[in-house]
């Protein structure tokens, strides 16, 4: 009967040694790391087919660029609002809608207006918005779709303007913000309407 308790504390010291040995040693194993990590939770394994090194690769990678505009347009995504690019701004503004103001848009930026903004947008600093709306709200009531836009770049304005218009009433589906703005315009070399709207002062953009 004596030969259990003494066979248990002689392991117990073989086991406390050995720990103690693991944890002094260079070499010993870290008790917490996790050896098999695909032994439990990992992702299952998938066959990677054999590729010829002859055969194309398809290129995968995107530019710093078209990755800022992939989050800024889900951004917008996530607010309920519709962002565009500049080949659907462009397209609107050769719909003949947009001659009859069935298709507006508005520039929200200050002083910047005056010196070139998109030929026949409507100013609209969302800032000072007591002094556009009277005009403004009723051509954006009775309008199909309405394009934002502002700087561009790090700009925001144009989103902020956006869900103002929303806020005091204009349906969000009617709703565009461009988010490239006046940096992606003038950056094409797109003209430039000068001072007010319908002024017919054009000018290239310069780049």
């Amino acid at each position: 009967m004596k030969l259990l308790p003494e066979t248990l504390v002689v392991a117990g010291l073989g086991v406390a040694f050995g720990l103690l040995a693991n944890a002094v040693s260079p070499r010993g194993l870290a008790l917490g790391q996790n050896y098999f990590p695909g032994s439990a939770s990992a992702p299952p394994v998938t066959a990677t087919p054999n590729v010829s090194s002859n055969a194309p690769v398809a290129n995968t990678s995107t530019s710093p660029t078209e990755t800022a505009e992939a989050a800024v347009f889900a951004r917008l995504q996530s607010k309920g609002l519709q962002p565009a690019t500049l080949a659907e701004v462009q397209q609107l503004l050769a719909d003949p809608r947009f001659a009859l103001d069935q298709i507006v848009v508005l520039d929200d930026r200050d002083h910047e207006y005056a010196e070139g903004h998109i030929p026949g947008a409507y100013q609209f600093f969302h800032y000072r918005a007591p002094e556009f709306l009277p005009t403004l709200l009723p051509v954006l009531m009775a309008a199909e779709k309405i394009v934002v836009y502002c700087g561009g770049g790090s700009c925001e304005d144009s989103e902020f303007a956006a869900l103002m218009l929303a806020e005091i009433g204009v349906p969000k589906d009617k709703l565009v913000v461009y988010a490239g703005g006046m940096k992606e315009w003038k950056a094409n070399g797109l003209p430039l309407e000068l001072g007010e709207r319908k002024s017919g002062r054009l000018a290239p953009a310069t780049r």
